[in-house]
């Protein structure tokens, strides 16, 4: 055997044993001994492969997957610009806390020196945005080479699953010639595992014991749940008092403390100065709207942060307490507080969809809050980082049973229809996805499913207003920048998406009506993807009217 293929397959065997189920593999020449060994385990079903032509599509379609499933999922390419599209994928795992094990081929040392075709630097390629950088040696025949591999494999899982949260973690692995069998199966020592398919290293305790707050004074006080902890952040607010708001508003919020106008609320200047909490516990990293990222700095409002990662946010570096986990803490609730935000809540919630049923249909908000509404029980529900995010947040009803995935690591829209599909694949139950045209269009290569691919269970909603539309309710979007605005921000840029879909045979659905739109929602296995053509010069005036009408429920 030789020794590039007595690596790739050790190294193969050990991500098995450490509980690696799922692998995306891009093709490539450099890295061929992987290929075939990750071939000949999907063939004995020991894992399931995902094969994916772009590099970038196929480390997002990995961290869906990882996002799902909440186990390392390893992402596997060649050498050289292969390796850098994986970059935007390892900056949203290392930030969002999913955990990736990337694998990239590289020359060995005597090809870089000659300046071999492919070939750039990959050493730390990814900087501090990995939990583990290795690079392998380059694999030889001789005694000791089994354990080494499988070893510094033990040591990438546990660092990518390790802590309350995950991470990336890359090996880099230069392969010499030959890169394919050559039929032997003879090697210097026995390439075996440990017995009973148990891992080459148990990590006995993974890392210290979760701690868990202990500073939780105040009698009113607010859970901000971001990207994380839903159900552990409603739990806590059934049992302090406490109200609890989301940046996905209703969706996933449960129990008789849950704020679905969250949102709405912390933007009203004159509800906050009269209902400001004392205290905030954060749960996970916020991302989204303005007014969190204003609370989180107010210099009167203590702030906690259940965080399981390393990467804290701290808008006004003023954080009180970070711990990994959050449970029973001491306090007493003030019993009007939770009752005041219920109210306002209710009042918020009556004024914004009688306002928004007045509106012209589509509008952003409108077409969140009818996918919400229409998602069956225990849907997933994928986020666009733009105004899907904001538009679910700001209009969907509350839906306690629905899962949401965003990529809020980063806020990126790299990749965005290929985490869906991963997330789908992951999630087995039914699946929809939430996208602007411009997010849609950014990762139109996910949709490229070979025949021997898994295809998913995923309706994807493009809301397409022909460029990008969330620049129209930010200061660019101000009448006094009109001159620049069309050309450098919203960019227009006139896709068939139609046509699109049916380079990739996937089926399109394009609907100009609600009772189209309604009847296109409706559950059904497949890929497919439904179009919504909205106005954006709409758009801002639409928000402007629906923060009135809510203004005006709670403050006159």
């Amino acid at each position: 055997m030789n020794p590039s293929t007595a690596q790739a397959e050790v190294i193969v065997d050990e991500l098995v044993r450490n509980g690696v189920r799922q692998v995306v593999l891009s093709p490539g020449s450099r890295n061929a001994p992987l290929s075939y060994a990750l071939h000949r385990a999907a063939h004995a079903a020991r894992l399931r492969l995902h094969v994916r032509i772009d590099e970038r599509s196929a480390g997002f379609l990995a961290l869906g997957l990882a996002a799902r499933t909440q186990l390392p999922v390893a992402v596997v390419c060649t050498s050289g610009t292969a390796a850098t599209n994986l970059h935007p994928a390892v900056s949203e795992a290392y930030h969002s806390g999913v955990p990736l094990i990337v694998l990239t081929a590289d020359r060995p040392p005597e090809l870089r020196a000659a300046g071999a075709n492919q070939t750039i630097d990959q050493h730390r390629l990814f900087g501090a945005e990995v939990r583990m950088f290795d690079e392998l040696a380059v694999a030889e025949s001789r005694p000791g080479q089994n354990a080494y591999w499988r070893s510094q494999v033990c040591r990438a899982w546990h660092a990518a699953a390790d802590g309350t949260r995950g991470g990336p973690v890359h090996l880099n692995i230069p392969f010499r010639e030959p890169l394919v069998p050559d039929g032997d199966d003879q090697w210097c020592e026995p390439l075996t595992g440990r017995p009973g398919d148990a891992r080459w290293t148990e990590v006995s305790q993974r890392g210290c014991a979760p701690s868990e707050l202990s500073q939780v004074h105040a009698r009113r006080g607010l859970v901000l749940v971001t990207d994380w902890g839903v159900e552990s952040a409603n739990e806590w607010g059934d049992r302090h008092g406490w109200p609890v708001l989301s940046e996905s508003g209703g969706v996933g919020l449960a129990g008789s403390a849950a704020i679905s106008t969250g949102m709405w609320l912390l933007n009203l200047p004159e509800f906050m100065r009269e209902h400001r909490p004392e205290q905030v516990l954060c749960v996970g990293r916020p991302t989204v709207f303005r007014q969190v990222q204003r609370l989180l700095a107010d210099t009167d409002v203590e702030v906690l942060l259940a965080h399981g990662g390393v990467d804290w946010a701290a808008p006004a570096h003023n954080l009180r307490e970070v711990a990994a986990t959050f449970g029973a803490a001491p306090g007493y609730a003030d019993p009007d507080w939770l009752t005041a935000w219920q109210h306002a809540d209710q009042k918020a919630s009556e004024a914004l969809h009688a306002a928004l049923d007045l509106e012209r249909w589509p509008s952003g908000a409108a077409v969140a809050r009818e996918v919400v509404d229409m998602l069956p029980e225990h849907a997933l529900l994928v986020l666009g980082s733009s105004n899907p995010s904001r538009d679910v947040a700001l209009a969907a009803r509350q839906r306690p049973d629905v899962v949401v995935h965003r990529n809020r690591g980063v806020a990126g829209i790299d990749g965005t229809v290929s985490t869906a599909i991963g997330a789908a694949v992951a999630h087995g139950r039914p699946a929809y996805a939430l996208l602007g045209d411009l997010t849609f269009l950014h990762d139109s290569n996910g949709l490229m499913l070979g025949p021997y691919e898994q295809r998913p269970d995923l309706t994807i909603v493009v809301l397409n207003d022909d460029g990008g539309g969330i620049f129209a309710l930010l200061e660019q979007g101000s009448p006094e920048h009109r001159e620049a605005f069309e050309r450098v921000f919203a960019t227009p840029h006139g896709t068939d998406i139609g046509k699109l879909c049916a380079a990739h045979g996937v089926e399109h659905v394009l609907v100009r009506e609600r009772a189209e739109f309604t009847a296109a929602l409706q559950w059904r296995p497949g890929l497919r993807v439904v179009e919504v053509p909205a106005d954006r010069t709409k758009l801002r005036a639409v928000h402007q009217r629906l923060l009135t009408a809510v203004r005006s429920a709670l403050v006159g």
